[in-house]
């Protein structure tokens, strides 16, 4: 029976087969994944660590919460502009805080200083408000409003435009 070949396992040396590379991350590689909404899951279970690490994290998370909710009274009241427009599925908030999407049980928050431009779009028939938020790294969020009669476009337009005046500062190039 003619030699094939021989393997040698030496005492001490791991052994690994496949790529060593780390998995990707993204939406191109994980669907779920939605930039500034979402984050690509890239823990392990929590049913494989140790009794000890759960317990630790469980108060780091708590003490986090404690720190993070704070009641709508306790909120820093401010006499700015604030423009609001919502619909059964869609809501946006702009205010002096930054803009907040939210669309269905999505949300995503952007502090002015994340935001490179906010665009509207009024349809020609219809009564869809389109309002899309760009990020200096070239990314955009849009979110529909459906308007309860189209009469509501230029009254949105006054109330974000006065928003913006308020709080969104454009560099000078």
């Amino acid at each position: 029976m003619p030699h094939t070949g021989s393997s040698t396992i030496l005492p001490g040396v791991e052994q690994r087969i496949g790529s060593s590379s780390q998995p990707l991350e993204g939406a191109g590689f994980d669907p779920a994944f939605v930039p500034g909404l979402t984050s690509p899951v890239t823990e392990e279970p929590e049913d494989t660590k140790p009794a000890e690490e759960k317990d630790v994290e469980r108060e780091e998370v708590d003490s986090e919460a404690d720190e993070q909710e704070t009641p709508a009274d306790e909120e820093e009241p401010s006499d700015g502009p604030v423009f609001e427009a919502s619909d059964r599925r869609a809501k946006i908030v702009a205010d002096h805080k930054g803009v907040r999407l939210a669309l269905d049980d999505q949300q995503c928050e952007f502090r002015w200083d994340e935001i490179g431009a906010i665009e509207t779009e009024s349809p020609r028939f219809g009564k869809r408000y389109t309002i899309t938020v760009h990020t200096p790294d070239r990314r955009w969020y849009p979110i529909e409003i459906e308007a309860t009669a189209r009469s509501r476009f230029q009254e949105w337009d006054t109330q974000l435009d006065a928003v913006l005046d308020a709080y969104f500062e454009e560099d000078a190039d």
